[in-house]
């Protein structure tokens, strides 16, 4: 039994969906995950001179979600702006905030009975501080938002782009009043400011700006993802329901699966779910249209089914043209035999909107040297950084199991064919130590089996990028030119929780038609492409001759000159035969 074989159970996520959807919505549900965003926002509340920094991410509804965070806060008291008698001065007058609505014959210059609101776009500077309306006997004081609301969230963006604006934001918390001439008192902050921003913003300016370092301490920094070992799928299906409410949209109980399914290859996680409002709102919206064409009321597993396929047909314009290559054979990549130094390499072409998995053919040729491997890619100006990072790391396994007493007396170039753009990461570091053993040990690798992993020093196989698009890269591939039962791939057994694979794909590994390995060592990866015991040294480093790594260690030697025989003089003989020599 071949241990490092995937069952199909671990090829997708296991939900365990409600049979039932709930009937109340409250605005509440949307903050699920979302706790310690809830505990800063209370915090704020209870502080005196303390606004927050929520730091949100682009899948927000920030309508939506910033009406369901204010749900959570105690409702302040209405609060009425008027003058009073200066102590100082009893000529002059000030203004100031109480919860006590005033006598008739008392003016009220502004009312905060508004919760909140939150600024955006093109803001002005009275739309934070108000102005003076004139007419044409007297002039009377409009309210901004910091004198209307109790709560005051702004778009980071929208008024950090304004330099004036935002310096007077912060003069404002700083003085904690403002004016809007000279002839009217100041007014003084009797609201909290919510700015609304990246995670990346707020460190940026916590370590550059003083006043904001100084008023903005509190930062509720929003979760883009669900953790299902701390929350449960009902209560997903709870925030799924209440989003489409939002929206006029009903689901039916069989949507959620699928729902569910989406949202996790979201994250790429089989134990967590997004939380990202704009692409599950945007998809059941999409679905919701699909229902209405067939004159339903709600929306079920087929529709959101055909919905994720539809969006996906609407970007897969280059995964077409790259497979067309490939059954044009203008890409030159075998998917049965076996070949010395050349193997199947997993790549994966993202670009933002849509990501694909791609073969990629790996050879390396090795001949007498002074112990370079050399990244051809990198030569050539066509390998990113962290790819020349996970040749490095290759060499130093190379060097790690067979160079410890002596230098290796060879050279190897190894390049990625047919690639024309930049190629990163170090994925392919795996793929591309296992074709070095087979041409340096001049055993074929079969082409039936594509590899992709991350090395380590010592031979660890560590987790990958994009793990579910390089998978049905291949699959795809070996699926038009027909599944023999002898293809599959490998990948490193950390990236199993990241699995989340098409049904197609997951159906042939069930029928025994396609294999999915999952290693953690890098001698798994060569026995299974080359069928030979990697081999394990003794206490003299040696490796077993009839072993893969004893096979390299022959050639080493042999590229060395340690095996060869030296012909020997007639004196030498005869010394040899009396044995004094």
């Amino acid at each position: 039994m071949n241990l490092t074989l995937l069952p199909s159970a671990k090829l997708a996520p296991q939900f365990n969906v409600p049979s039932e959807l709930p009937s109340t919505y409250y605005s509440s549900h949307l903050l699920l995950g979302q706790e310690r965003v809830v505990d800063s926002f209370k915090l704020m509340t209870k502080l005196t001179h303390q606004h927050l920094f929520l730091a949100d991410f682009p899948g927000v509804d920030r309508p939506l979600f910033i009406n369901a965070l204010c749900s959570q806060a105690d409702t302040p008291s209405d609060q009425f702006l008027v003058a009073v008698k200066n102590t100082d001065d009893p000529q002059a007058i000030k203004f100031k905030w109480q919860p006590q609505r005033p006598s008739e014959n008392v003016g009220v210059i502004a009312k905060q009975t508004s919760l909140f609101t939150y600024l955006h776009g093109s803001i002005r500077r009275h739309d934070l501080i108000g102005k003076m309306q004139k007419t044409d006997k007297s002039s009377q004081y409009v309210a901004g938002a910091l004198a209307s609301n109790h709560y005051v969230f702004i778009c980071l963006q929208s008024i950090w782009k304004r330099e004036g604006l935002w310096e007077l934001l912060l003069q404002v918390l700083a003085d904690g009043q403002y004016r809007i001439n000279q002839e009217l008192a100041p007014i003084p902050v009797n609201c909290k400011i919510i700015l609304v921003g990246s995670a990346f913003s707020f460190s940026h300016l916590k370590g550059e700006d003083r006043l904001f370092n100084q008023h903005f301490p509190l930062l509720a920094e929003m979760s883009y993802e669900l953790d299902l070992t701390k929350h449960t799928e009902t209560q997903y299906s709870q925030w799924l329901a209440t989003l489409a409410n939002t929206q006029g949209i009903t689901l039916e109980p069989s949507s959620l699966l699928p729902l569910m399914w989406f949202s996790a290859r979201q994250v790429e996680h089989q134990q967590r779910l997004t939380l990202s409002m704009v692409d599950m709102r945007n998809l059941m919206a999409q679905a919701n249209a699909l229902a209405a064409n067939l004159t339903t009321s709600a929306i079920n597993s087929s529709h959101v089914a055909k919905a994720i396929h539809q969006l996906k047909v609407r970007h897969n314009s280059s995964e077409l043209y790259s497979a067309q290559n490939f059954d044009d054979k203008f890409i030159n990549l075998p998917t049965e035999g076996a070949m010395v130094g050349q193997i199947n390499g997993l790549t994966v072409i993202d670009s933002n909107d849509y990501a694909y998995g791609e073969p990629a053919r790996i050879t390396t040729s090795v001949h007498y040297g002074d112990g370079e491997v050399a990244d051809i890619e990198r030569k050539s100006e066509l390998g990113g950084n962290i790819h020349t990072k996970g040749m490095m790391i290759l060499s130093a396994c190379l060097y790690r199991i067979f160079g410890r007493d002596a230098p290796l007396h060879l050279n190897a170039n190894i390049v990625f064919e047919q690639s024309y753009q930049e190629i990163d990461g170090d994925s392919a570091s795996l793929a591309e130590y296992c074709c070095l053993m087979s041409a340096i040990a001049e055993q074929p690798i079969v082409q039936s089996l594509a590899v992709t992993g991350a090395l380590d020093q010592f031979g660890n196989v560590q987790a990958i990028g994009g793990v579910n698009e390089k998978i049905e890269g291949f699959f795809n591939l070996c699926s038009r030119r027909g599944l023999t039962g002898n293809q599959g791939v490998i990948i490193p057994k950390a990236n199993v929780l990241q699995l989340n694979l098409e049904p197609e794909v997951i159906s042939a590994v069930t029928e025994g038609k396609f294999t999915i390995h999952a290693i953690e060592h890098m001698d798994q990866a060569v026995e299974l492409l080359m069928a030979i015991p990697a081999g394990e040294a003794n206490d003299d480093n040696d490796f077993p001759a009839e072993t893969l790594y004893g096979m390299v260690q022959q050639r080493l030697d042999r590229l060395a000159g340690q095996d060869e025989e030296v012909e020997l003089t007639f004196l030498a003989k005869c010394l040899a035969k009396l044995r004094i020599i």
